[in-house]
């Protein structure tokens, strides 16, 4: 008796496109990852870090852009993938069009959620790191760490809410999480 082989349903950016209004899912190679709603403290995290990220480049003037979800990267030259990311920052702006990224950006950061945990730490960080993101931020509330992957310098960091946290891409920015006030 042949095995029966099932059939993988393959969606493309239209169907993230043709989602309801206020529903939001990312694409990986084809296959489609609703996102649940975030909580107040993850908010609160992306809006904090974003600040701080965007203070520190319009006070050098950075070349550099930030963006915060939701905001569209598109990792691969194909309609298969379409992500998300919390905090986005690129510095090549030939990389920016209305619509989003085209291309990695030069730093993500992902705030952990728990719909979000498997993603962020296993297929995102493969995929970030496939596709020429130069480093990767993993923060995490719930056990109060911050996971840095410098891809450039084939490096791994981990810290806790307590410590400073250099910024690879930068040669003098920290983001202190002790003075983080998560409310």
């Amino acid at each position: 008796m042949a095995a029966l082989a099932r059939e993988l349903e393959y969606h493309t950016i239209e169907d993230i496109y043709a989602l309801p209004e206020g529903q939001r899912a990312e694409l990986m190679d084809g296959e489609m990852y609703m996102m649940a709603t975030p909580s107040r403290v993850h908010q609160r995290l992306v809006m904090i870090l974003s600040n701080s990220i965007f203070n520190f480049i319009q006070n050098n003037n950075g070349d550099c852009e930030i963006y915060p979800s939701p905001f569209a990267v598109f990792l691969n030259a194909d309609d298969k993938t379409y992500l998300e990311p919390d905090i986005s920052v690129i510095c090549d702006k030939n990389k920016l069009t209305d619509d989003g990224c085209n291309g990695a950006p030069d730093w993500i950061i992902e705030v952990v959620s728990p719909s979000s945990r498997q993603m962020d730490f296993n297929k995102k960080l493969f995929k970030y790191r496939a596709s020429g993101v130069r480093e990767y931020w993993i923060v995490d509330s719930m056990k109060q760490q911050i996971m840095v992957y410098n891809f450039e310098h084939d490096d791994f960091e981990q810290y806790s809410f307590s410590d400073k946290v250099k910024v690879g891409i930068y040669d003098d920015f920290e983001i202190d999480f002790s003075e983080i006030n998560l409310g």
